[in-house]
């Protein structure tokens, strides 16, 4: 199942002056993913900020993206507004590194893009998965603890009890033990996010994480982003659903055709 792991950051870099909630402590594994080093967020600095970023597809004469410019500060969650085709899940791949950009600068908590990635935890739409995968919901929440193993260590007492209190927050402890294939719209989105929970990440990138959802799974997303943020987590999602805008975000930016058209601050909440 195509899910993205991102690289691992710190134990420090919890106690620096951006450095996003306490229960995302970590300890480098011996072996990590790619063997990379890591960067401790900078004093002072945002969640992410992008200055003058253009990202262009290959084969494609017309850039995905044209200048975009927007800061997402820390304990914030923003919206990311425009119909189909205006670039908002292009944004999101580029903050997660997926996509380089051809020109301008992507910083997250005053690094590069992938010095911590760690701390980043992207969630694409849903369709994009191979939800045929043969696996648990318990065992794709676990993936999110691998970052923290590395190749050769295996899940301990701390890594099941992570799992076990991020499907309690989600409310989907009783499908612990159901294959992934059996699961509605709603039941995988909130699969998806324990696993980001469980991964104790500080951004998360969400790619359209209401769409389609029932009322109640609505609610339970936004009750546990709400509570993610008031612990110094922050938010990015695409969404082109305005009528939950104020409930669900501090501010929107709003794209259109590649370009950032505006953004509104201090949405007034229900």
């Amino acid at each position: 199942m195509s899910i993205k792991t991102l690289e691992p950051c710190s134990e420090t870099s919890a106690r620096a002056g951006c450095s996003g909630p306490e229960h995302s402590h970590h300890v480098d594994p011996w072996f990590p993913y790619g063997g990379r080093g890591h960067k401790d967020p900078q004093p002072g600095c945002s969640a992410v900020d992008l200055q003058n970023v253009t990202v262009r597809y290959e084969h494609s004469a017309e850039p995905a993206i044209l200048g975009a410019s927007f800061v997402v500060n820390v304990g914030e969650r923003v919206a990311l507004v425009g119909p189909n085709g205006a670039g908002k899940s292009t944004v999101l791949k580029t903050i997660a590194g997926l996509l380089k950009p051809v020109s301008g600068t992507v910083e997250l908590f005053g690094n590069r893009v992938g010095a911590c990635h760690h701390r980043t935890a992207y969630l694409p739409q849903r369709a994009d998965l191979d939800w045929r995968f043969p696996m648990t919901v318990a065992d794709l929440v676990m993936t999110g603890r691998y970052v923290h193993l590395g190749w050769l260590k295996r899940p301990g007492q701390k890594d099941l009890e992570a799992v076990r209190q991020g499907l309690d927050r989600l409310k989907i402890s009783d499908l612990a033990e159901r294959q992934i294939g059996e699961l509605s719209g709603g039941q995988q989105q909130r699969t998806l996010l324990a696993r980001a929970i469980v991964q104790g990440a500080s951004l998360f990138l969400l790619d359209e994480p209401l769409n389609t959802l029932d009322e109640a799974t609505r609610q339970i997303v936004d009750e546990v982003l709400r509570e993610e943020t008031r612990g110094g987590s922050s938010v990015l999602a695409a969404t082109h659903d305005l009528g939950r805008l104020s409930e669900s975000f501090d501010r929107a930016v709003y794209l259109r055709e590649g370009r950032v058209q505006s953004i509104t601050g201090n949405l007034p909440h229900s």
